[in-house]
This record gives C-alpha cells, structure tokens and sequence, in this order.
C-alpha cells in the first residue's frame, strides 16, 4: 500500500553561513576521492534508489573547472562526464522551452543504456507564463493576435486546441527516451499561487491523464508543490491532501527547502505511489528564495552540511521499502554545491 505520512523529519531552520556557502575549492574538495554514485537497493524488497542534480548545464557550474574538468568542454563531453559520475539527472531547461525529438535523441546517445532522466514540464503545462518568443514557430503562427503580440502567455489564454498542442508536442519529444527506457518522469511543478482548491485538484488530475494517454504507453509524473496553504490553513488538510495523491497514485515530490514563506512547504515524508517517490533538496537560503531582483541561482547557493544530508538517508531508505524507485535531486546548483551533496549523498545511501 502507498505509505503517506505527515510526520516530518526534525530539521532546524538554518541561517545561511560561511558552513553552507562555503565556496566552490571547498566543496569540490569535499567530493574529492568519492567514487561514482551508483543505484543502490537499501534493504531486501526495497525499490532502488537513485541519486543526482537538477542540471548538468547551468552556467555556474561551467565556469572554473568546479565540477568539469578543462578537458571537458562541449555538450556533448560534460552529459558523458556527468552521466560517469551519476545515474540521473533532471532536465531543467525544458521548462523554458518546449523539447524536441532531436535534442532527446542526443541525451539518448550520450548516456548510458541505465542512465535516468527527468524533464521537467514545460511552464505553459503547469499554469506559468511563457515567453512567446521561444515557442516552436508552428505554436506561434497558430497564436490568435491578441496572443501573438504580447511578450508572454499563461495557458489560460490559449484555445483549448492550442493548449492540447503544447502537451503533444512535449510528449513527442520526449518519445527517444521512453523508447530507450530512459525516461524517468515528468515533474510537474507548481507555481505558489497553485493553492488547493477543487479547480486545481482537478487540473492535477487531468495532468496525469495527459501523462498516461500518452502515445507509447504513457510517461509517470510527479508533483511538486509550492504552497505552505496545501498543509496548513486547516486542519487535516495536510492528511486529506496526501490521501489525494495516494488514491490516484500520484507520486508527490518530497522537498527539502526555506521555511516560513508562502511557497514553503514542510519536509515531509510522504510515499504516494508504488511506482516512484521523489526528494528534491533546493537548500536553504530563505533569505532569497522570494526576495525580488535576486538571480536564480543565488536562491540555490546554499551547500548542504553531513548532518543535514545524513538526516535524510533513514528517510530515503524507508520510502525505498514502499516504492518501486526513489529519484533523489540536488537542486541547489550553485557552481558545484548540488555535485558534491549528490555524491556526499550517494556515498551515505549505499553504505547506510
């Protein structure tokens, strides 16, 4: 049975320091010596557990040979490194702009027969803007006017047919990695004024339908939620909410992230599927995780300490026993801070 309960980890809120950004010689020192993060299986019966980062190309991690050595330069030659190093990775960039077949394929054939992705949905599928300047010129051309003018789109503007456009043209793309079997799953990630209401409970619903008619035998999705409303404001909510996502065997994302802010949501440990549990680990800087004008990545700098990740491995190895898999993701990609908690990590899970 789906095990889904509310009780969270003990972990305190942290002020961001020199002990958590600590700066990138530190942490690639840190990781030195640790072997390859490989799949691992914490228990007899247990689902396998992988373990990776939120990106492979974000450009703090480019600079400097933080994480990628100098010899390592072209796409092609960091996805191979990267995919030497660990068994998943998430696709971020697809939120921005919609895949296509051809970049799939090349992920394809740069990883390993075993290697694991998550992409992440577009922004349009999970209610945000997006720019109309990067959408495939066919979406674009097939705009009403009054669409194609502005600089940026919700899905709520769209005809219902161009809005059914976005999901197929996403899912087509993705078709060389579900053929390959390395097509993990689909995060489907909420913006913070995706609040629990009945509208969207339903919206959720119908992502999964869209994810499981889709063409070759579906694709999973997983759902991560940015709301601090979808646990408290009520009581029970938190309970009546991860009995939603455990009736429909909706894989609910896990996260370790800033508290006390609207997007906050509590650490919980939460198995509502099966087939597939999910962590996303962000850091916790809350200084800037809703602070305007702040870049993107500074609202990840922030590297995780051992004790920290160590409070994580019973959690994760407990949820293995309750799933078939377990996607653990660094998402605090600041240079090579998510890399080295991924292997801190990785080294921790196998050896328990």
């Amino acid at each position: 049975m789906p095990r889904a309960e509310p009780a969270p980890p003990s972990f305190p809120a942290p002020d961001l320091d020199r002990a958590h950004d600590p700066g990138h010689d530190l942490a690639k020192r840190r990781a030195e010596g640790l072997p390859p993060v490989e799949p691992v299986t914490p228990a007899r019966g247990a689902g396998t557990v992988l373990v990776g980062t939120a990106s492979w190309t974000d450009p703090t991690i480019l600079e400097g040979e933080v994480f990628y050595p100098a010899s390592v330069r072209t796409p092609e030659q960091r996805l191979r490194y990267y995919a030497g190093r660990f068994p998943l990775v998430e696709v971020d960039s697809t939120y921005y702009a919609l895949p296509t077949r051809s970049m799939a394929e090349l992920w394809r054939q740069r990883t390993p027969d075993d290697f694991t992705f998550n992409v992440k949905a577009h922004a349009l599928m999970t209610g945000q803007p997006s720019e109309v300047s990067r959408l495939p010129k066919l979406l674009r051309e097939a705009l009403p006017r009054e669409l194609a003018e502005k600089k940026r789109i919700y899905a709520k503007d769209l005809p219902p047919d161009l809005y059914d456009a976005v999901w197929a043209v996403f899912l087509d793309a993705l078709e060389p990695l579900r053929a390959s079997g390395k097509l993990g799953a689909v995060l489907l990630q909420y913006p913070r004024w995706f609040t629990p209401t009945r509208r969207n409970l339903d919206a959720l619903l119908d992502a999964q339908r869209r994810l499981a008619e889709a063409p070759g035998g579906g694709a999973p999705g997983a759902v991560e939620l940015r709301n601090h409303l979808w646990f408290d404001g009520k009581p029970g909510r938190a309970e009546r909410m991860l009995a939603f996502f455990a009736e429909h065997e909706i894989p609910y994302v896990m996260v370790d992230g800033p508290q006390g802010l609207t997007s906050s949501v509590p650490p919980l440990v939460a198995v509502t599927s099966p087939e597939l549990a999910m962590v996303r680990l962000h850091g916790r800087r809350a200084a800037t995780w809703e602070a305007a004008k702040v870049p993107t990545v500074e609202r990840y700098r922030y590297l995780y300490d051992p004790e920290q990740l160590a409070a994580w491995v019973p959690e994760v190895a407990e949820a293995a026993k309750s799933t078939a898999r377990v996607h653990v993701l660094f998402n605090n990609c600041h240079g090579n801070y998510g890399t080295t908690n991924a292997s801190e990590f990785g080294a921790m899970i196998a050896t328990g």
